[in-house]
């Protein structure tokens, strides 16, 4: 440890990412990358910035980009805010919205972001368990709060809160910020964007690394409350003026403005992944509601931390989390049909 940290610095537990191995090609089921490649549309607004003019900085406030995705949710370009992938929202969130003298609340399973940004920036924060169906129950949420932050759908499990309880949660917090991380909604959940004009109290996030196949920008943004979104805009003018290059701009807008091709690969992972939990099923396994691009299944027969071992021996990756609760079980991404045939084969050949 270094004599140099500070005290914060030694307090911190960071966020451990998911494997990225160089030295074996792997199937990759773990990260919850999408197995498609960008809209075409994207990369080819992604090579006309590679240019003599990537020597000029990029426009600080992603005008473009902002007015895309305005226009896709219908919404006020200034209820719009971007950042350097969801995660730089995210922190910027906690800064400007969830640093209060009440703690903030956030379920006991989910996003392994939240509390390292807790630590991070010295919030008091309180778990809520999530119940024995690995659900949020909104009614835990009434207690005294300084904010709420939760995905939706929950990570790892998977599970949807449905937009009425969000509504309801909402109605129930009116003082305090509630933020709805919707990272994996455009697999078979509902977005909250739709209740910004209702709730000046609601913030929603999200991220064109998942469904938009735009990982490797890193592009995400915020809509809410003008109001809540100058908040961000003044901890992201003290932190980082241009944190979006004219690429992921560009790359950005030129995506979201291509809706057949992403409800054309949205819907695609959601078959599948019925497909793989139906299979799994059968074989015994438990396996929760999801509507993500990942499942959430507790095997049978064998343990958890087991069959992934086996798998990455194999060349498959899954994530297993060692963690209490959820310790029985693997997050599974949802691959291209051929991968998830090779995965099944595989765990076939497991437990037999």
């Amino acid at each position: 440890m270094s004599q140099f940290w500070s005290q914060r610095t030694r307090e911190l537990d960071p966020y451990t990412p998911g494997e990225q191995p160089k030295d074996t090609q792997y199937i990759k089921l773990n990260t919850n990358e999408n197995p498609y490649p960008p809209s075409p549309k994207a990369l080819a607004a992604i090579k006309a910035e590679a240019s003599a003019d990537l020597r000029l900085y990029s426009d600080p406030n992603s005008d473009d980009l902002k007015q895309a995705i305005a226009e896709f949710y219908n919404v006020e370009q200034a209820q719009v805010f971007v950042g350097n992938g969801s995660d730089e929202v995210l922190a910027h969130t906690f800064v400007a919205l969830l640093k209060q003298n009440k703690p903030l609340l956030y379920p006991d399973i989910s996003y392994s972001f939240y509390p390292v940004y807790s630590k991070l920036f010295g919030i008091d924060a309180k778990t809520i368990p999530l119940d024995q169906r690995f659900e949020i129950n909104i009614d835990d949420y009434t207690v005294p709060n300084g904010g709420i932050i939760f995905p939706n759908p929950n990570a790892p499990t998977g599970i949807a809160l449905p937009l009425e309880k969000i509504e309801t949660m909402l109605q129930a917090n009116p003082d305090s910020a509630v933020v709805v991380d919707e990272a994996y909604v455009d697999f078979g959940a509902e977005t909250a964007i739709s209740l910004i004009n209702q709730y000046d109290n609601l913030l929603v996030i999200q991220t064109f690394s998942k469904s938009r196949s735009l990982a490797g920008l890193r592009v995400g943004f915020a809509v809410g409350n003008s109001n809540l979104i100058e908040g961000l805009e003044r901890v992201k003018n003290s932190f980082n003026s241009y944190p979006l290059g004219r690429m992921d701009i560009a790359g950005a807008a030129a995506s979201i403005r291509d809706v057949s091709y992403f409800q054309q690969t949205c819907q695609q992972i959601a078959l599948t992944r019925e497909q793989v939990s139906s299979k799994l099923s059968e074989m015994g396994f438990e396996v929760l509601p999801s509507s993500a691009n990942f499942i959430f299944a507790k095997p049978c027969g064998v343990s958890a931390e087991s069959l992934y071992l086996s798998l990455k021996e194999q060349g498959v990756l899954v994530r297993y989390f060692a963690y209490p609760r959820i310790s029985d079980y693997l997050r599974i991404t949802i691959g291209t049909d051929d991968e998830m045939q090779t995965f099944l084969q595989k765990i076939e050949g497991i437990l037999a």
